[in-house]
């Protein structure tokens, strides 16, 4: 989408999908399956008449590079993130940009880079869904081709900057929307903005439907990780009708933070990979669960059979308390003392305590960190 462009969403007269793998005969195996590499974030919407087929190609290609990591596939188009080294990265890229189905519609700029490799992933997962973003709804209900206004970096950093400035002095009539998860704003958020307090992106539209006397004729500058669920959560907002108008972040807080290391985004930039954050400047705005010091790198929950994540620093980690509650901890306890074969429900006092969809009561709850 171009600068301040409503896309009309992009149609494929059933392109046929090239099954052409890169040549990498002149490329040493250690080359490309070196650990110093990066990991890749992308996202492409287009008509795709057989998922099962690009998939297939999809998985080859991957495996052919020695990439790691995730790959979506649906009949609205494709959304990976994957890990390898530099040169099956940039192999990868180029492959990509040539495949016929997505000719004038991917370019090389909707590749996010940061640094990693495939060790970053445990595994490859590549396979077909209805959804490339899974917000639970039918694509053909609510459609990305009618997404929300593309702002780039530069122009997103002006509208942070007037809307901070309008909001206080209590003139605003915008509202800096984040699109993630709870855990992921957390750790990292534009200063000023409302952080739903959701679990799931899947109940992002109850929330909307839950809040939209918050959205009443405001104007909403929306972001998210790479832009993928903007595309998909601003089309939804923007089906109630009750908004001035809705903009979003095109490439999300990756490509800000390319051009602005600096700016109004403060912490971490939470990632779903192994290393569950990455980082473009020093701040800190996150405490450890338990003694309350800064802190901002996750872990798993140590209960096997809770996958929250938790913030909890070295000391307490030293003294036991690696659990994301002491519901977990407790259980954690009770779970090694049992047979095997059984299992424990996921049920912890973090998720008995926050609501499935939360209501915003009054002004909207809004974050806000100083440097």
């Amino acid at each position: 989408a171009g600068s301040a462009a409503r896309p009309g969403g992009h149609s494929c007269s059933d392109p046929e999908i090239s099954w052409a793998l890169p040549d990498t005969s002149h490329v040493s195996h250690d080359d490309l399956t070196s650990q110093v590499g990066e990991v890749l974030l992308y996202y492409c919407y287009c008509e795709v008449s057989d998922p099962e087929r690009l998939c297939a190609w999809q998985k080859a290609l991957c495996q052919h590079l020695h990439l790691t990591g995730k790959v979506r596939v649906a009949s609205e188009g494709i959304n990976g993130t994957v890990g390898g080294s530099k040169v099956a990265t940039s192999l990868y890229i180029k492959v990509m940009l040539s495949q016929p189905l997505f000719k004038n519609i991917l370019c090389q700029e909707d590749f996010k880079s940061s640094a990693g490799g495939a060790h970053c992933f445990p595994d490859l997962r590549v396979g077909v869904f209805k959804e490339i973003v899974p917000m639970g709804i039918d694509p053909k209900i609510v459609s990305y081709k009618e997404t929300g206004i593309h702002l780039s970096p530069q122009e997103f950093h002006r509208e942070v900057e007037q809307y901070l400035s309008q909001a206080t002095q209590g003139q605003s009539d915008t509202i800096l929307l984040d699109c993630r998860n709870f855990y992921e704003s957390k750790i990292g958020h534009f200063q000023g903005c409302l952080a739903p307090d959701i679990r799931k992106f899947s109940y992002f539209p109850s929330y909307v439907d839950e809040n939209l006397e918050l959205f009443k004729d405001k104007r909403v500058l929306m972001y998210c990780t790479g832009g993928i669920r903007c595309e998909r959560g601003s089309a939804y907002l923007r089906s109630k009708a009750v908004c001035r108008e809705v903009y979003q972040l095109k490439g999300g807080i990756h490509k800000y933070l390319e051009e602005f290391p600096d700016g109004f985004y403060r912490g971490k930039l939470f990632v779903f990979d192994d290393r569950y954050a990455i980082c473009s400047n020093e701040d800190i705005i996150s405490a450890c669960r338990y003694c309350g010091v800064l802190w901002d790198q996750y872990k798993l929950c140590s209960s096997q059979h809770c996958r929250q994540l938790v913030l909890t620093c070295p000391s307490c980690c030293n003294k036991g308390l690696t659990a994301c509650c002491p519901v977990c901890q407790e259980k954690e306890l009770k779970v090694t003392s049992r047979a095997s074969g059984q299992t424990l429900k996921e049920e912890c006092e973090c998720t008995r305590r926050r609501p499935r969809v939360p209501i915003e009561h009054g002004s909207p709850r809004v974050l806000d960190t100083g440097k």
